[in-house]
């Protein structure tokens, strides 16, 4: 269908330059998947590559009825009775066209898209048949809204435009109705509003699977992006499935060693990084790293050097880890200069190697080199760089006792990602860490307030289902207990409680602290009731499931007895098995010892 886009905003691009494509325009190629560093701590992964394999039928969509309109000099276009005209719609479409080739901006554009819409409406024919043309110019007019920043305007055109078309009937209005639905999903993860955008997605992926078939590598391409918004969403399982399945056409399409199975590999990595699968997700990155020597990708394969590096210090191999990260700085220094903010991400990469290794005094110098490199970004560096980088500073800064740097950095992260659409939930995590570095320092205003912005944004993003929500409920109701709001922070434990018990399970830790803050709580608030049967029901689980061993076990066993004994209540045991005695998960590290407040029994 001449005209028809869908347009994605990547957050680093200036405003859209909308384009109505011809119809013979071949598909483009969606770009390597480019998996940044992790971050040491928990954050947004990547967001879905600004590129987009398109939706083309096997033939070409039949033109509009007046493809080069000639202006009609009896004809007025800011006249209301001539949009009943069936040449004016046409014609108007081409000046908004114009008005974008020409450089007249946007604006002008709109005016001409809405008033071409209207036309198209208006000159619908009169059988009911679907107009494809009116299709077009609701996709053109929200691509015009997106790139004014006019985003919640864009939405109710989209889903004006996804009723139009009827699939069924043919290519032509599959292609219209695959490409409103991912236009429409764009817009949504602009607006921060994932799960919307992943239903859209879905749809679209169903229709174009309904139209070319699931083999079709037009498909694949879409399984990809899909699967990369499912990673941006902490959806692991379905991104793995799509991922499976892209990897699958591309393979059966392509040669081998293809460039577009290098990049399905890298996207696996970083799924089953995600998950914890190590060697598997180093398996993928060798063999892309194969794949992209064999295509002369030199800057490729130094990225993916990095994400090698990363897993074998994951895998505590340090020195196989130093050797990757020095490949890809020589190369990085080489290829991109000294300053280069590719150069910057290896440095926190370092810096965090000789963190954990005890190197302190190196740690902090490639800190310094970093934020000597994004203090003076060279052009072309992105506002999202920069702040990913601060943020996995931060993070450097925080274990080793410097809260307060820490928290500069956190502020800069934020300021910069501030008028960025599309950012919402990775501002929420900032805003998170914010959160927890000062509930450390002891302010705890401060830190309620940064918990309650986080917790806003991700409610509105519709990650208010993740596990990531419940702790971040948690940690603001401790801030809520420390400035003595308990009935607050009461309703975040029971809120968090329901969300952890979901994801995560009963037995998982962070569920097990969360009930325990609860039982302060209500303890606190004078339920003494529904505080012993918490830590009843606590005892219980790790009695018969996770051991006894737990150093958590006998404070939670003299807390229970307190209550107990205030209530004039006895505890009933029930016989433990003598395998439940010892715990295997018992082990902890540094980071995971929590603080403990003994006069209430709260825990982060």
């Amino acid at each position: 269908m001449p005209g028809l886009v869908s347009v994605k905003t990547p957050p680093d691009s200036a405003p859209l330059r909308i384009s109505v494509p011809d119809a013979h325009t071949p598909p483009q190629r969606s770009e390597p998947v480019n998996s940044k560093p992790p971050s040491p701590l928990p954050k947004r992964l990547p967001s879905p590559s600004p590129s987009r394999s398109k939706f083309s039928p096997r033939k070409p969509p039949p033109e509009s009825s007046s493809p080069n309109p000639k202006p009609n000099p009896d004809l007025n276009p800011n006249s209301q009775s001539a949009l009943e005209n069936p040449d004016l719609g046409p014609f108007l479409l081409k000046l908004a066209r114009d008005a974008i080739a020409s450089g007249e901006g946007p604006v002008r554009a709109l005016d001409y898209a809405l008033r071409a819409s209207q036309s198209f409406e208006r000159c619908a024919p009169a059988d009911g048949e679907p107009s494809l043309d009116l299709a077009m110019s609701l996709h053109v007019l929200a691509a015009i809204y997106c790139s004014l920043g006019r985003f919640d305007e864009a939405v109710p055109v989209l889903e004006r435009a996804i009723r139009v078309p009827d699939p069924p009937r043919g290519a032509d209005h599959a292609l219209a109705a695959f490409s409103g639905h991912m236009q429409l999903g764009d817009t949504y993860s602009m607006l921060g509003q994932v799960d919307k955008s992943i239903l859209c997605y879905e749809e679209g992926l169903k229709i174009q699977i309904d139209a070319l078939g699931e083999s079709d590598p037009r498909v694949g391409e879409t399984c990809r992006y899909l699967a990369e918004a499912h990673v941006q969403a902490m959806e692991f399982d379905r991104a793995e499935e799509l991922c499976k399945k892209t990897l699958e056409i591309h393979r059966a399409h392509s040669e081998p060693a293809s460039l577009e199975e290098a990049a399905d590999r890298r996207l696996m990595a970083l799924i089953c990084e995600a998950k914890g699968d190590y060697e598997t997700a180093l398996e993928h990155l060798v063999l892309a790293s194969m794949a992209m020597i064999a295509n002369g990708q030199e800057s490729e394969v130094a990225s993916i050097d990095v994400s090698i590096g990363n897993i074998y210090m994951f895998l505590c191999r340090y020195d196989e880890s130093l050797f990757s990260y020095q490949k890809a700085l020589t190369v990085f220094k080489s290829s991109k200069g000294d300053n280069h903010p590719s150069v910057a991400s290896v440095f926190v990469r370092l810096a965090d190697l000789y963190h954990r290794t005890g190197k302190l005094r190196d740690s902090k110098s490639y800190c310094e080199n970093a934020l000597r490199i994004y203090a003076k970004p060279v052009p072309g560096t992105t506002a999202e760089d920069i702040a990913g980088g601060l943020t996995e500073i931060s993070a450097i800064y925080e274990s080793v006792d410097e809260p307060e740097e820490a928290l500069k950095l956190l502020h800069k992260a934020m300021k910069m990602l501030e008028d960025k659409p599309g950012q919402q939930s990775t501002i929420a995590g900032i805003e998170a860490r914010m959160g927890v570095m000062s509930y450390m320092v002891g302010r705890y205003e401060e830190s309620r307030d940064s918990f309650e912005s986080s917790i806003a944004k991700l409610r509105a993003s519709g990650e208010r289902k993740s596990a990531f929500f419940g702790v971040v409920l948690n940690q603001m109701g401790l801030a809520s207990v420390q400035l003595f709001k308990i009935d607050e922070a009461a309703e975040l434990f029971e809120e968090a409680r329901g969300i952890l018990e979901q994801e995560c399970g009963p037995c998982h830790q962070d569920t097990l602290g969360v009930y325990s803050n609860l039982a302060a709580t209500y303890d606190a608030m004078g339920r003494v009731d529904d505080a012993i049967e918490m830590l009843e029901h606590v005892l219980k689980l790790r009695e018969e499931k996770l051991g006894i061993a737990n150093p958590d076990f006998e404070d939670e066993k003299r807390r229970l007895a307190e209550l107990l004994k205030e209530a004039g209540r006895t505890r009933d045991r029930k016989a433990k098995s003598l395998k439940n005695l010892i715990d295997p998960t018992s082990k902890k590290t540094k980071k995971e010892v929590t603080k403990r407040w003994p006069s209430l029994g709260f825990r982060s």
